[in-house]
């Protein structure tokens, strides 16, 4: 079994790389540029090589973890905890990686997701199988360890700059433009004082293309309740399917209030930091849909967890970046095609975030609107190492 298989690990490397985004993406907390990332890579005594990702953003504006803390808490306390080790498996390394570091989800997601990867290297598997021996070892009902083979894929639009032209013009061109690229789930960034009238906009590009689509709306925790919540009421009246993360990641007594008070589902992401979190939404009757962020949550084998809770309780799951490089989308590539995952995922084609060929692996959509799952043994086998020797800047 893949999930057995001891792990040695003789090297450890830390890039930091820079990747150009096709336009600046705004969201209520701040704009992102270029995508500023770190890259983990694990050797084993073997010749096997993993690889992962940790992606915060360069401030804290989604989360309290930044690049530059990431970076220490890497350099500083995860990377020593496996360097020089060995492992009975992948469950004693990424038990023996967390255990005593609070917080730093993003950092230990970066570690823990390479150390993934270095199973699937070194068994020779890819990370769907290697996902379902996982889920069958924790308990994961049968009929939730299938997997698709791909996801869904769906546009996010943010918020746009006056120097983009006139802001509503602008949105809606963007969302015919997702919309002829084959997306049918379009979600876009609110926050107070660009909400409805933005619904509004999308809503009338998607019938000039006469074509469904669904549209959620994401405020990134900017709303306060009660302050804000005529503009929370009014969004609730303009046909959305989900509204993502309204209220700050701390008030999660507001957010299962306002689950009950809006006819609109309220999604969970920020505020869905582990299986813990998890654990009291459901005890609290609170929101029943979940944004599942690898980062967020600290890696794979937390998100396993909070996939069986999730699919055990009736929860409906979609899969969300942040974004990664096509690095750390891998992981949430491979676990959002299983069947729990009932909601097109936020991950998109390479081109539609960033400049062409600067991605460090290509994803790319079919005309279905679909992304295949990456079946190799590893992220090894796509010539990775070579990638980051040309375009990284090596850490560590």
């Amino acid at each position: 079994m893949a999930l057995d298989i001891p792990l040695d690990i003789s090297g450890v490397r830390l890039f930091e790389v820079a990747v150009p985004l096709a336009r600046p993406f705004r969201i209520s907390g701040g704009t992102l540029e270029v995508r500023r990332s770190l890259i983990v890579e694990l050797v084993d005594r073997s010749g096997a090589r993993g690889y992962g990702e940790s992606a915060p953003f360069e401030a804290p504006f989604y989360s309290e973890e930044t690049l530059s803390s990431a970076k220490a808490c890497l350099v500083e306390h995860l990377q020593p905890r496996v360097m020089g080790q060995s492992f009975d498996g992948l469950e004693a390394a990424v038990t023996d990686m967390a255990r005593g570091i609070r917080g730093n989800r993003f950092a230990r997601a970066g570690l823990e997701t390479a150390l993934w990867d270095l199973v699937c290297a070194k068994a020779k598997v890819s990370l769907r199988a290697l996902l379902t021996e996982v889920m069958a070892h924790l308990g994961v009902p049968g009929p939730f360890r299938s997997s698709r083979g791909y996801v869904e894929s769906g546009a996010a639009l943010g918020i746009p700059d006056a120097a983009d032209g006139v802001p509503l013009e602008t949105l809606g061109a963007w969302m015919e433009e997702a919309l002829a690229a084959g997306h049918r789930r379009v979600k876009i960034k609110v926050q107070p004082g660009w909400d409805v009238e933005p619904i509004r906009a999308v809503h009338a590009a998607a019938r000039r293309r006469g074509v469904p689509v669904r549209v959620w709306a994401d405020a990134n925790g900017s709303y306060e309740r009660p302050r804000d919540l005529a503009l929370l009421r009014a969004m609730d009246a303009e046909g959305l399917e989900l509204l993502e993360q309204p209220l700050e990641a701390d008030d999660v007594q507001g957010m299962i209030a306002l689950a009950h008070e809006l006819s609109t589902p309220v999604c969970v992401d920020e505020s869905l930091v582990d299986d813990h979190a998890a654990q009291l939404f459901l005890a609290a009757e609170g929101p029943r849909i979940w944004n599942l962020k690898v980062q967020r949550v600290g890696g794979l084998w937390e998100g396993v967890k909070m996939y069986k809770r999730a699919v055990e309780s009736g929860v409906t799951l979609w899969g969300g970046t942040m974004p990664e490089t096509g690095v750390g989308s891998h992981a949430i590539l491979g676990l959002g095609a299983f069947a729990g995952f009932t909601l097109p995922t936020d991950l998109a084609a390479s081109e539609r975030w960033y400049r062409p060929a600067t991605d460090l692996i290509e994803l790319r959509m079919d005309s279905q609107g679909h992304i295949a799952v990456n079946d190799g043994p590893g992220l090894m086998h796509v010539g990775l190492r070579e990638t980051l020797e040309k375009a990284a800047r090596l850490i560590s």
